[in-house]
């Protein structure tokens, strides 16, 4: 199984070392190469509505899963514990239904950001 080494800086580099990721929390962004070997850049945002970060003092973890549906691999894994654990393909079918709720999801949390935003402001 492998196994990704992180650093947390504030800047991500422009050159990623394959089998290392970055994480700036300033810019709430993680990055590494695809683990299949492409050389692909993987970006991951840290949001409430992309990827959440884990940090346990010795490994990180990011969830959802990593699918990147728009590289020619096409590879799907999860970052658990610093280790990569591969997920199988998905279908087209799979990654636009996935998509389609990616947007879902999205939009329910800036639409209730947005009422709570409204809400604070008419009783200020």
């Amino acid at each position: 199984m492998m196994t990704l080494q992180h650093e947390f800086v504030e800047f991500i580099p422009e050159k990623i070392p394959y089998g290392k990721i970055f994480i700036s929390i300033k810019y709430k962004t993680a990055a590494h190469m695809c683990v299949c070997g492409c050389n692909n850049k993987v970006v991951t945002p840290i949001t409430p509505t992309d990827w959440q970060l884990t940090f346990d003092g010795a490994s990180i973890s990011l969830s959802p899963s990593i699918g990147n549906w728009n590289f020619e691999c096409k590879s799907h894994y999860w970052i658990i514990k610093s280790q990569i654990r591969y997920s199988y393909l998905w279908t087209e079918k799979e990654i636009t239904a996935g998509r389609k709720k990616d947007i879902k999801k999205k939009k329910k949390f800036f639409f209730k950001r947005k009422r709570k935003d409204n809400g604070s402001n008419e009783s200020g």
